[in-house]
């Protein structure tokens, strides 16, 4: 059985940023998580001790999010490889990590970095 973990529109206020300004000032960032990994086990014995508790991975991506980076990319691949080191059951982390208001010198909503590990 293939099976994910989807943490959704996770909404983060932190200093990412190349600029000096967004450093001092910060912005709003969303994160999207999917976590490969077997549930089947917690699926049939509905104990949170045979899956990751959703809690537990918040606070680690929170932890990750309030050390600043110049780059998303970075944040990014900083909460994958806590994630995978810490929960041996994830096979694989898929993250998005969008940040607000980029500043670009023209309106959009998002400006968002995806990687897969």
């Amino acid at each position: 059985m293939k099976s994910y973990i989807l943490l959704e529109n996770l909404v983060f206020y932190a200093n990412h940023g190349v600029f000096q300004q967004e450093t001092i000032v910060g912005n709003i960032f969303y994160v999207d998580l999917k976590l490969h990994i077997d549930i089947e086990k917690a699926a049939k014995s509905d104990d949170l001790n045979d899956t990751v508790s959703y809690a537990d991975i918040y606070a680690d991506v929170k932890n990750e999010m309030m050390i600043p980076s110049k780059l998303l990319e970075h944040a990014a691949y900083r909460i994958i490889s806590r994630l995978k080191e810490r929960y041996k059951e994830i096979e694989c982390v898929e993250i998005k990590l969008s940040k607000r208001n980029p500043p670009v010198g023209g309106q959009m909503d998002c400006a968002s970095v995806v990687l897969i590990d």
